[in-house]
């Protein structure tokens, strides 16, 4: 019997059937070589989770027997039987503690906090090298410069300060220096408005000793202004001093602490030795380390004696190739000044000092 039949073709022949048996089969093969390539790779070429067993997330149903010895994928998340579970927040790498600044491009370490100490007097009396030489201390970050928030810039408010302050870790502590403070008549009430817990710490030096170096340090700057002794006294005959000259007033120490006293403990002030800084550097700083609660890691040996400029620099570190030494203007030569002008401001001064040191519990030893 014949097969062609009005022109209309007969059954494939058995050769035919078996190219497209073979066609959908590569096909398939393909299809199933892409999607592992798909799942199993990530977008840059490289190999993700080598180890796992391919899978496959949904074949269609045209090649399931082909691909069945294929796991099938197991997706995150619940399945509709099951309600979903709150996901478990990822753990919080550990903090890193380093020290310096950070490399560009890297996460920012710590936060920029509210200084939970300060520095606040007295100009010329040592404030620099007390804020350089704590600064080697890993537990202490302090801002280089003073930013007079509580004399002169607290209109600006207490974001605009916290913004100034260097990025500090938990265990760490921020400082601050502004050696203006201790004279400044509103400084005691808005540093307690801040934190009654801030500590204090106030470098004091003899006052006759500091009045000579505040007035050789404007004399550098303003060659023109009168003397020492014209600027120092009202009337020198009569033993007249001029309080209202501010190289006097600084240093009549009893006075500025009351208006401190009235809001902070005297256990929350420190007073530092300018002179003893010289003479002793660690045991004044070792002092200073307890008062603030950390550990004594400044020592003897962090300092030696710069004969030049008369007073101890620190020695060079790690992270340092040279000595670190303060400043061109600090340590210069103080004018000459009458000895009969220096005994009278001593005198002038003896009843405050009196007063102070039994104040604080110290005795300084300027008379």
């Amino acid at each position: 019997m014949a097969y062609r039949v009005l022109g209309r073709a007969g059954p494939p022949q058995p050769r035919r059937a078996r190219r497209l048996l073979f066609a959908f089969t590569l096909s398939l093969s393909c299809t199933y070589l892409c999607y592992s390539l798909l799942c199993c790779c990530d977008d840059l070429g490289q190999s993700r989770l080598l180890s796992a067993p391919r899978c496959l997330r949904g074949p269609s149903a045209g090649g399931q027997k082909l691909l069945q010895k294929s796991r099938p994928c197991d997706l995150p998340g619940p399945t509709p039987s099951e309600p979903s579970a709150p996901s478990a927040p990822a753990a919080a790498a550990p903090a890193l503690r380093l020290s310096g600044s950070n490399h560009s491009g890297s996460p920012k370490l710590g936060t920029k906090r509210l200084p939970q100490a300060l520095i606040v007097g007295v100009k010329k009396g040592g404030t620099r090298a007390v804020l350089e030489f704590i600064r080697v201390h890993p537990d202490v970050r302090a801002l280089g410069t003073e930013p007079h928030f509580f004399d002169r810039n607290y209109g600006r408010g207490l974001d605009w300060y916290r913004s100034l302050m260097p990025r500090t870790l938990e265990s760490q502590i921020t400082l601050e220096k502004t050696p203006s403070y201790f004279v400044t008549q509103e400084a005691p009430r808005r540093i307690f408005n801040m934190s009654r817990d801030t500590k204090l710490i106030v470098v004091v030096r003899n006052p006759v000793t500091r009045a000579i170096s505040d007035y050789t340090q404007t004399l550098s700057k303003k060659p023109d202004i009168p003397t020492f002794e014209g600027l120092s006294f009202r009337n020198r005959t009569l033993g007249l001093v001029d309080v209202s000259w501010n190289a006097i007033r600084i240093g009549m120490y009893a006075l500025h602490l009351e208006s401190w006293l009235r809001y902070f403990p005297l256990a929350q002030i420190h007073f530092v030795s300018g002179e003893r800084l010289i003479t002793d550097p660690a045991g004044e700083m070792g002092r200073v380390q307890d008062f603030l609660g950390i550990k004594r890691l400044i020592t003897d040996k962090h300092f030696y004696f710069n004969k030049t400029k008369g007073f101890p620099c620190l020695k060079k570190t790690e992270s340092s190739l040279l000595p670190r030494c303060l400043g061109k203007s600090k340590g210069r030569t103080h004018v000459q000044i009458d000895p009969e002008v220096i005994d009278q401001l001593r005198e002038f001064y003896r009843p405050y000092n009196i007063k102070f040191y039994e104040t604080v519990g110290q005795d300084f030893r300027w008379e």
